[in-house]
């Protein structure tokens, strides 16, 4: 198949190129130049922002398309209006972002999602405009490229090439041991993919002609026993999980973006890593063993940009000290 992959470069979209090229198809790369573009020789690289011209796709033809870097509605059109019908079988990587808050844990892709108010669709993506924006590029996505669109909605992303960081922070955390700062309630649902098995996934999806809305997504587990089983793999003897209330954090100005895979805001959201993947997984998703990620995610560097060991310190030793303290469960060894 000749494919083009829309961000074929970094994290998610690399791991598509590099499964696509493996299986031997004919891949062409869409990116800007500034990431990876010595990647994949074997690959055509056009080189465009997708914000502006996108002339380059010109005269080309495809089997089909992968968007991986569509926020807003008007990139998805400017896409197909640029491909004039040349791109083939499109898939949109979507979230589990595009719901309104869940009403029970394994909701089905079928579940209400979350709408802008009415007036223009906003330019900027934020953390409040972010899943109902994902919700109208799919709306885009059927409008411009038909009822045959694969769209793919995860979850936490992880693996290697994983420039957010935010499963590596745990992994290099407890990899140094000690006692370990754990934000917010120990039950709090988590759900997890390896960017390599979203990448298989939809890959077969594109083989096989799949259409469709789907869950890619692991099982969910609770944030204790995803730190455990992570603890389990890399950390020293005498590793110690701290729960720490959310209040006592963000009095402190503590939120997920220093702490990451806590959600930090309204419970109202606490379902939301609770997405059944019956569907995909009856449609071909595989799912990899947690262990192999960790271990996989450990030999990558650290991002930096989350909690600092001296400030971890000194908020547990306010924590210690705090009454609150003794209202939660205690540490895990």
């Amino acid at each position: 198949m000749r494919i083009l992959i829309v961000g074929g470069t970094r994290f998610v979209g690399r791991h598509i190129a590099e499964a696509a090229l493996a299986a031997g198809h004919e891949v062409t790369l869409l990116h800007r130049g500034r990431t990876g573009g010595d990647l994949f020789p074997d690959a055509t690289h056009l080189l465009a922002d997708r914000n502006g011209d996108l002339g380059v796709l010109a005269g080309g033809h495809w089997d089909a398309t992968v968007d991986v870097s569509a926020y807003r509605p008007v990139q998805v059109s400017a896409l197909a209006a640029a491909l004039g019908g040349n791109g083939g079988h499109y898939v949109f990587i979507s979230s589990v972002s595009v719901y309104e808050p869940p009403a029970a844990p394994g909701y089905a892709e079928d579940s209400p999602v979350r709408e802008l108010p009415p007036g223009p669709v906003p330019d900027t993506v934020t953390d409040e405009t972010y899943g109902a924006l994902k919700v109208l590029c799919e709306r885009a996505a059927v409008e411009h490229f038909g009822p045959g669109t694969l769209v793919v909605r995860p979850t936490y992303v992880i693996g290697p090439w994983d420039h957010s960081g935010r499963f590596g922070y745990w992994v290099h955390r407890l990899a140094r041991g000690g006692e370990v700062l754990a934000p917010g309630h120990p039950d709090r649902a988590v759900q997890l993919i390896d960017a390599r098995d979203l990448a298989v996934f939809v890959l077969r999806g594109l083989t096989s002609g799949l259409a469709g809305t789907f869950h890619t997504v692991g099982p969910w587990l609770s944030f204790d026993a995803l730190l455990t089983r992570v603890a389990a793999e890399v950390a020293p003897a005498g590793t110690r999980l701290v729960w720490v209330d959310p209040g006592f954090l963000l009095d402190r100005g503590e939120t997920g973006d220093t702490l990451p895979l806590w959600y930090a805001g309204d419970d109202g959201d606490a379902l939301v890593n609770t997405a059944d993947p019956g569907a995909a997984i009856r449609a071909g998703l595989t799912l990899r063993p947690l262990p192999e990620s960790v271990r996989d995610t450990l030999h990558e560097p650290a991002v930096p940009g989350f909690l600092p060991p001296d400030r971890e310190a000194d908020l547990l030793a306010a924590w210690g000290q705090s009454p609150k303290a003794k209202s939660v469960p205690p540490p895990t060894t």
